[in-house]
């Protein structure tokens, strides 16, 4: 499976049962879209949460923001008909929730490869347990295997606070730690990797203030529950202009006929290393992937 790199620092979720919701997200500006069947629905609305995900891909079969289905766990008794449902719609990916283990994925990718699902069809994965965590390096190798199809790692990390009795409070202090674990786990498998959602979405400069931490920490992007914060997270989770600045001088330093062979250059009163020069040339490439249109990303 072709993992097509696309910038996701803003991923909504959008509850599959609000018809106002589906409508609206067409019109947004989030790097990608969540389409909700687990906890943002209620189970007597499952079945026509299904149907009406079902009516809006067919009016929408394409979009320009990258879409992912968020089902049920397969154990539930709603979770065969959400990835049948998921599959018809033909996302980009589907999200599983609550994933502890590497054979959830596998069963996952299997069931989907069985079906003669595309190629193209990634699954994303919530951490979201204590399980899930302590198990999130073994479940991110799957990453390094592309018929395992991950591409994601979600943190969950409002079920994490409930389930461990952590206070998320005071900067989310007691969280760091294992958030840090999910996001080290992530790149040793080649993973994106999403921070938690932020609750308060009336709270506009808490929120920017925990993104700005989620991008320090290294995570791609974050999980929203709003729109109104979608334009804040794009910016904490994109290259600002004088780091872009930076990076191209850096690369231009290295590529002088003068520096050929050297590893270690003076770059602004400080050292810069061969390994700066990777980290430049990566930081170019996502300012580039935010800057194309997603219709230019797909012909890659």
């Amino acid at each position: 499976m072709k993992n097509i790199p696309r910038p996701r620092r803003s991923v909504l979720y959008v509850p599959a049962s609000n018809p106002r919701a589906l409508q609206k997200s067409v019109t947004l500006t989030a790097d990608a879209i969540i389409y909700d069947l687990e906890d943002a629905v209620a189970p007597e609305a499952k079945e026509g949460a299904r149907e009406a995900l079902r009516a809006h891909f067919r009016q929408y079969p394409v979009a320009a923001c990258e879409r992912v289905i968020r089902i049920n766990p397969l154990a539930s008794q709603w979770g065969t008909e959400d990835i049948l449902a998921a599959r018809a719609c033909n996302p980009d990916a589907i999200l599983l929730p609550k994933v502890e283990h590497p054979r959830d994925l596998v069963e996952t990718a299997g069931a989907l490869d069985e079906a003669d699902a595309s190629e193209t069809l990634a699954l994303w994965a919530m951490i979201e347990t204590p399980r899930g965590i302590l198990n999130a390096d073994e479940v991110a190798q799957l990453g390094l295997h592309s018929s395992a199809r991950l591409a994601c790692f979600v943190v969950g990390a409002n079920d994490i606070a409930r389930e461990t009795s952590v206070d998320p409070a005071g900067e989310r202090k007691y969280l760091v730690p294992w958030l840090m674990q999910i996001v080290l786990a992530a790149r040793a498998g080649g993973l994106d990797v999403l921070d938690g959602v932020y609750n308060d979405f009336a709270d506009g400069e808490g929120f920017e203030r925990e993104c700005r931490q989620g991008a320090a920490m290294g995570f791609d992007g974050k999980t929203l529950i709003h729109p109104s914060q979608i334009e804040r997270a794009n910016r904490a989770f994109s290259p600002c202009g004088a780091e872009i600045a930076d990076a191209r001088a850096i690369v231009e330093l290295f590529v002088r006929p003068e520096n050929a062979g050297k590893g270690v250059l003076p770059f602004k009163g400080r050292m810069v290393e061969r390994l700066h020069l990777a980290m430049a040339e990566r930081l170019l490439a996502k300012a580039s992937r935010i800057t194309t249109p997603a219709k230019d990303i797909e012909k890659r």
